[in-house]
């Protein structure tokens, strides 16, 4: 070996633990998106095991006035007269884009929302409601898991924009 080859294998090892960390980083944003993105299709669907299964087993859903509190209440809000009647009139939960952050074996997610409902008497659709989400995640054995959502909707009141602002100004 010469003076720079051992110089050169540092220099490679040092770039193949960056390129790990960088991907393990988008991995593990990818696994938030699909999970936050896949909300939708399964409320939608009333697939009320996949829904449960995206939080933990204690994980809390806060949509002002109803809190959900474990998966048993989250299977049965899908389950639910009133859910049920949503979706076979026709519904769609829409996720907006995600802001994502990741500290270590923690998450946060920040997202709009709206409900769509088909709307015959319009020939067509209307928003019912838009919303703006946090989601709080923690790393498990089987990956991500949602631990809290909150959903507030936007109505001008302060809570659905200070969801918002949290995402963006570390000092909100």
């Amino acid at each position: 070996m010469t003076d720079s080859q051992p110089d050169r294998l540092g220099v490679l090892e040092a770039r193949l633990e960056q390129t790990e960390r960088r991907l393990a980083a988008a991995e593990d944003q990818l696994a938030l998106w699909r999970i936050v993105a896949g909300y939708g299709p399964a409320v939608d669907s009333g697939s009320a095991e996949v829904t449960a299964q995206m939080w933990t087993e204690d994980g809390v859903y806060d949509t002002y006035p109803v809190v959900l509190n474990g998966r048993d209440a989250l299977r049965g809000m899908v389950h639910g007269e009133r859910h049920q009647a949503l979706i076979h009139a026709g519904a769609a939960h829409l996720m907006g884009l995600p802001h994502i952050a990741v500290d270590g074996d923690r998450a946060v997610v920040t997202n709009y929302s709206q409900l769509v409902l088909n709307a015959p008497d319009q020939n067509g659709y209307r928003i019912w409601r838009t919303g703006s989400n946090r989601w709080e995640f923690i790393r498990t054995d089987e990956g991500w898991k949602v631990t809290h959502r909150w959903n507030r909707q936007l109505d001008g009141t302060d809570e659905g924009r200070d969801i918002l602002a949290r995402a963006v100004d570390p000092e909100a």
